[in-house]
């Protein structure tokens, strides 16, 4: 698929919905209602604080949020990239197109811009590449799941991702973009991941990081080339 970015589109990252963390399921609720309007939304990943395809626990935990995405799927387009703490997502998106890591970035264009949009996970080294093939196997996550009597493993991860404090600013961060933009040829490129939520220019090139939406209660609108943040 090639993407073309419209006008008024939505970009919303790291959301990572979980009890804690209800800003994702606020977002959607006014995107439902028209609060919010747009045609095109994407997701940028780890919106869910950890979903899989294979997760009867967290499928179940995350119900509200899988059905209404499915129904605002019905009149909008969303496209969901995935994520770190959200992968094999398609079968429960039939109407949503999803990305799966390796099939990221997402090359598309908006006007006369050529644009790239990743999670932000990816190009960082083999060892992190064989980690990312491990866990997301789908035999591995199906015997976890078969295994996880009383749900003892699914609450263990649960338990260990609601201590995780996940909202900092990170030092130098423009040094490390800057590496990552030696990845890309596009003239924007688009990634979540890192939550900091800053746009850098690098001569002819713009690089945009959506900012975390449990962090800053914030996403982003894109309009006559103009990235905004908007608060929910």
């Amino acid at each position: 698929m090639f993407l073309n970015l419209e006008d008024n589109a939505i970009f919303v990252a790291d959301s990572h919905f979980n009890l804690k963390n209800r800003e994702f399921l606020i977002f959607l609720e006014q995107l439902d209602s028209k609060k919010i309007e747009t045609h095109q939304l994407i997701l940028m990943g780890d919106n869910f604080d950890f979903l899989s395809g294979e997760s009867k626990y967290f499928i179940k935990q995350n119900k509200i949020l899988i059905d209404i995405l499915n129904k605002l799927s019905l009149s909008i387009q969303i496209v969901y990239l995935e994520g770190n703490h959200d992968y094999n997502l398609q079968k429960l998106f039939p109407n949503i197109k999803v990305y799966k890591r390796e099939e990221q970035p997402l090359i598309g264009k908006y006007k006369d811009k050529t644009i790239a949009l990743s999670h932000g996970d990816n190009f960082i080294n083999w060892q992190y590449d064989l980690y990312c093939f491990i866990i997301r196997n789908p035999i591995l996550l199906k015997f976890l799941n078969m295994i996880d009597f009383g749900n003892f493993i699914s609450k263990k991860i649960d338990s260990s991702l609601l201590e995780k404090n996940i909202c900092h600013e990170m030092k130098n961060f423009k040094t490390l973009v800057e590496k990552r933009m030696k990845n890309y040829k596009s003239d924007i490129v688009i990634e979540g991941h890192y939550h900091q939520g800053s746009i850098h220019n690098f001569k002819d090139k713009i690089y945009v990081n959506i900012p975390s939406l449990c962090c800053d209660k914030t996403y982003i609108k894109l309009k006559n080339h103009e990235f905004s943040k908007i608060k929910i």
